[in-house]
């Protein structure tokens, strides 16, 4: 058995919302989707990394009262949470993909030390940098 980090969430206020996202505009792939009464444990793959799982989870019981989930779904619609890095190939032509499928960008590919890198928003807030790696030295 291989040991490590399998599943990272991030929680969002609409997991229906959330799943078609993810899913219809930026290409991933549901990997889990069950429910235990209210509870839905939501997770996704990137097509081209089957060995992780980002979980789309909503704040709330069992795992919170609600005033602590009334908390969570406002500092996540406000970007205060962490943001998370997306690497790509080609960031200005994913930039100009994702723009027309409708994706909310806060920054548009700028190119910094080498590299290039976009700030984009899922529809809860959650913050993402899309960063194409500088080309490597021949």
């Amino acid at each position: 058995m291989t040991e490590g980090i399998n599943v990272a969430g991030i929680y969002v206020d609409d997991q229906d919302a959330a799943l078609a996202f993810y899913v219809d505009k930026l290409g991933f792939k549901v990997h889990t989707d069950v429910r235990n009464g209210t509870y839905r444990w939501l997770t996704i793959q990137h097509p081209d990394q089957p060995s992780f799982q980002l979980g789309l989870f909503a704040p709330g019981p069992p795992v919170h009262d609600e005033a602590s989930a009334q908390t969570l779904r406002a500092m996540v619609a406000k970007g205060a949470m962490p943001p998370l890095v997306l690497t790509v190939a080609d960031c200005r032509a994913r930039y100009a993909e994702w723009k027309a499928k409708g994706v909310e960008f806060t920054q548009e590919p700028v190119e910094r030390y080498g590299s290039i890198d976009a700030g984009f928003r899922d529809p809860a807030g959650n913050g993402w940098k899309m960063i194409q790696a500088a080309k490597e030295a021949s």
